[in-house]
């Protein structure tokens, strides 16, 4: 056989095997190198599979934040002790943290003594308290107007503004032994009193959407929900996902003069198009980032555009203090790194991306928007600009 005939021979080969994958990829049936392959050893679980990455990038670890910070969304104990304070405060002054909103504050002669324990301590203008309601006996007529004017009176003593629970939609009933609605008409006086007195509602709606999906091999918070029973809502007692997020949608919709500030990004930084429909018909709803940092961090390029859109309506927030979990935050706000390790790998499995937000942004994100919406915020130290900036209006 001549050389030209080979020649043609593997030519007409190569064909038929273009041939050959053009008509799988049409039909479907596409294959890739080594499918149905079984590992010739012993398969790792997935709590020891941890691949060293050999990718070689730049890395700017940030451990304090470029601009000073407000955590709109922390949990301390209340009241808190001089002690704790103290640990505290010197773990904000390593962040760039200046104010952190503690969002347990609780209602009556409880909050009274936290807002006591922080006024007479060393540091009075570091430490901020929102309001709580008392669901513990369930919901009946009258409850709204009741819990309404202990918040009044909550405000009178200094709570900043009120934090609702994510057990608001997922476990407080009704006396009547019913679940209690997000929307529900008997808590409208507490939505319009909130509106009355210029105090914005922080509410915690639901959980992550893969919280309430079936837990198969498929759902990518599957490690999570293993560890933890508490974050299982597949037990159809509990409302599913949508549901929640329709019931706090029309409570949004219905008070439209008060100020909520949505936890947790709203729950829908995983969908940047429809949180930005949400965004655009809600005026009143500000959200936060406090615990979905691994969102962000994995779609850095739509992140960054979604951030610089609505530059003026997002907060920052952390929920659990550990000081060592803050600098993640900074790194991808501040910086362009590429393929870094989130804080929790049963959050996620994934690498995060720096954002490289602009310094405007930043400040807005950090500090300025919070001043600007939470009336009575400490304003000392902050930069001059932020000292005269006038509280949302209503």
């Amino acid at each position: 056989m001549t050389t030209r005939s080979r020649t043609a021979i593997a030519w007409s080969a190569v064909a038929l095997f273009g041939l050959g994958c053009g008509l799988a990829l049409a039909q479907g049936q596409s294959r890739r190198p080594g499918e149905g392959r079984i590992p010739e050893w012993p398969a790792p679980s997935i709590t020891e599979y941890k691949p060293k990455s050999r990718l070689i990038v730049a890395e700017h670890p940030t451990p304090r934040a470029k601009f000073p910070v407000i955590d709109i969304h922390s949990h301390q104990p209340a009241p808190i002790t001089p002690e704790r304070y103290k640990e505290v405060v010197a773990a904000m002054d390593q962040l760039n943290l200046r104010t952190l909103v503690n969002l347990s504050g609780g209602w009556g002669d409880k909050l009274k003594q936290s807002v006591a324990a922080i006024k007479n301590s060393p540091w009075p203008d570091r430490m901020v308290l929102f309001a709580n309601i008392d669901f513990k006996a369930g919901v009946g007529p009258g409850f709204g107007a009741k819990a309404a004017a202990q918040l009044e009176e909550d405000v009178k003593a200094g709570a900043l503004g009120l934090k609702i629970f994510k057990e608001l939609g997922l476990r407080i009933k009704k006396t009547d032994g019913t679940r209690l609605h997000l929307d529900d008409p008997e808590l409208d006086p507490i939505w319009a009193k909130c509106g009355e007195l210029k105090i914005p509602v922080l509410i915690h709606t639901a959980e992550p959407a893969p919280f309430f999906d079936p837990i198969d091999f498929t759902n990518e918070r599957w490690l999570e929900e293993a560890l933890f029973p508490d974050r299982r809502y597949q037990d159809p007692s509990f409302p599913r996902f949508e549901e929640l997020l329709a019931e706090r949608d029309r409570m949004f919709e219905k008070h439209k003069n008060t100020t909520f500030i949505a936890a947790h990004m709203a729950y829908l930084s995983n969908d940047l198009r429809r949180f930005s429909k949400f965004l655009d018909t809600h005026a009143n709803v500000y959200p936060e980032t406090a615990a979905v940092l691994a969102e962000f961090g994995r779609q850095p390029r739509a992140a960054r555009a979604f951030f610089i859109r609505y530059q003026d309506r997002i907060l920052f927030g952390k929920d659990s203090f550990q000081p060592d979990e803050y600098p993640y935050y900074w790194r991808v706000f501040e910086t362009g790194d590429e393929y870094f390790d989130y804080y929790r790998d049963y959050h996620a499995f994934w690498k995060l991306y720096g954002m490289e937000l602009p310094d405007d942004v930043l400040k807005k994100l950090y500090y300025k928007n919070a001043l600007r919406i939470v009336r009575g915020l400490p304003r000392t130290g902050f930069p001059a600009e932020a000292k005269s900036a006038a509280p949302a209006k209503k």
